[in-house]
């Protein structure tokens, strides 16, 4: 630690990130086998409201690890300024969401057509697994929106552009920072292609941060591009099969 502590700071908040996301999914799988062996099963629940409900659990449990138990365990705190919520939202921070979005856009279509021609085998076109599925009822498309476009954008940009990438950045080059943060949002996705995708989104949310000193700009693209997918997804899944004849 005294010899490399930057190296080894880098690793801990790294390993802290991606093992508080594991012990929250693991922590929930370990509630619901304990109540099955009392009895309460959950097979006559909704599987779309099943699985908002997950993901509000494991998001906030992943979060209480990694910020609230270093603070629990060695006072260690994780201030507003770390995570880049020193601010309410701006217009400034308004105007900027968009102006990403199409960055974002541009080197997203960049990156596969490179990814592509390297690798001819991967498939740019396998479908993102969601949690949602076999949608019927109005609330059913609330929730799919609520936990997508609202929730899962906050939660991600608090963890890695907030939490993460606040803390990198003080130890390494921005650049460096930046380019660890989007590896590892890009691997947590589990999906090549999805994986790919939200590099190149990282990094523009990342330079969303160093522009405006804050996450709010990053939290609108974020849910600018995920607003984008569920109605592809959800609303309008034949729309891109239309526009390319």
């Amino acid at each position: 630690m005294k010899r490399f502590p930057r190296a080894e700071k880098t690793i801990l908040f790294c390993l802290l990130v991606i093992l508080g996301f594991g012990a929250a999914q693991a922590i929930v799988v370990a509630l619901v086998m304990i109540l099955r062996l009392f009895g309460i099963s959950f097979s006559d629940v909704n599987e779309n409201v099943l699985s908002s409900v997950v993901s509000v659990i494991v998001y906030a449990l992943t979060l209480a690890i990694v910020i609230g138990l270093p603070w629990l365990v060695r006072n260690y705190q994780t201030t507003k300024e770390d995570i880049g919520l020193t601010r309410l939202l701006s217009w400034t921070d308004i105007g900027f969401a968009p102006a990403g979005f199409v960055i974002y856009l541009i080197g997203s279509a960049i990156l596969s057509y490179v990814a592509s021609s390297i690798f001819p085998s991967l498939d740019l076109n396998q479908a993102q697994e969601t949690g949602f599925g076999n949608i019927a009822h109005y609330y059913e498309y609330f929730l799919a929106f609520l936990t997508l476009v609202v929730l899962a954008p906050v939660a991600e940009e608090v963890l890695f552009r907030g939490y993460l990438y606040g803390k990198l950045r003080k130890l390494l080059p921005v650049w460096l920072a930046v380019l660890i943060t989007s590896a590892l949002f890009g691997a947590a996705h589990g999906q090549w292609n999805v994986g790919l995708d939200v590099f190149v989104l990282s990094i523009v949310l990342c330079s969303l941060r160093e522009v405006t000193g804050n996450i709010w700009a990053g939290i609108l693209l974020h849910m600018i591009k995920n607003g984008l997918a569920f109605y592809l997804l959800f609303i309008n899944p034949t729309f891109l099969h239309t526009i390319g004849g």
